[in-house]
């Protein structure tokens, strides 16, 4: 019988992620000295970051305590049971991260899942403290416990591998790193891989969904190589460091489409179109 508790990685982290701010932001600030072309920090969107991620702690806190709760309900279903060893980690870690790439791919493609993801995009710069731009409500993550837990994944090792996948994620998010050996920009998510995800340039959209391994983006052809110089933001960029503002202004827009919407199908696809999608007469 598993242990009726679970563990999130990413909480005890927290001084850690400030640390690491700290010291990126001096070693940007060196580099930009020795003449590279980094963008750095900005203390109102870096304010903006950290509280977007503060709120995140207590509103994504109780969607985490209701993956375990989901979770838990649904390993009376289980396939088998995988145990806490070896095995159970790996399929816990792997599972994680291929649902990770479909649920974030589901949320770039999905107005309505959209309007949940979009404030981790909306800063114009890229640090570590952009990592910390987490979303407010990010309840499709509900959709990823189940095939976990009906596959034999304990539910206090679903919530772990979640937590250490974000954790991973946080690395990635830096100027301050070019390009990794290789071998392993072919297998992992690396800086320049996202750095792409991050993109509004045409060629950067929709890409790179990547938690840890990027050959899901491989393998289901969304993988974009770095290339040209990233432009960060939104093809439409928020000019605002409002959290409320940041957190919700994807949902007043599509309030106001669907207000504006004359037809139910109309309504259905400012909901579950893609972010871009317009009437053919608009």
């Amino acid at each position: 019988m598993f242990v009726d508790w679970y563990f999130d990685p990413t909480v005890p982290a927290a001084p850690l992620f400030l640390l690491a701010c700290w010291l990126e932001h001096r070693a940007l600030e060196r580099q930009k000295r020795a003449g590279r072309l980094v963008l750095g920090y900005e203390r109102r969107d870096t304010v903006a970051s950290l509280m977007m991620g503060l709120v995140s702690v207590a509103f994504v806190g109780l969607i985490v305590h209701g993956q375990f709760l989901l979770a838990r309900w649904l390993w009376t279903y289980r396939l088998t049971d995988l145990g806490e060893g070896p095995l159970g980690w790996a399929v816990a870690m792997l599972s994680w991260d291929f649902v990770y790439y479909w649920v974030h791919r589901v949320e770039h493609e999905r107005r309505l899942f959209w309007a949940a993801h979009v404030n981790h995009h909306s800063s114009e710069r890229y640090n570590l403290s952009t990592a910390l731009r987490q979303p407010w409500t990010p309840f499709l993550t509900l959709a990823m416990v189940p095939p976990i837990a009906l596959l034999g994944v304990r539910p206090g090792m679903i919530v772990a591998a979640g937590g250490f996948n974000l954790l991973y994620q946080f690395w990635v998010h830096t100027e301050a790193v070019d390009r990794m050996p290789r071998w392993f920009e072919w297998v992992f998510n690396t800086p320049s891989h996202h750095r792409v995800h991050h993109g509004s340039n045409e060629g950067y959209l929709d890409c790179n969904y990547a938690g840890i391994l990027i050959v899901w983006d491989r393998l289901f052809r969304t993988f974009v190589e770095e290339r040209e110089p990233v432009v960060y933001g939104l093809t439409k960029n928020l000019r605002s460091y409002n959290l409320l503002v940041i957190a919700f202004h994807e949902y007043a827009s599509i309030a106001r489409d669907l207000r504006a919407a004359t037809t139910w199908s109309e309504r259905w696809h400012r909901l579950f179109s893609g972010p871009g999608w317009a009437p053919p007469n608009a």
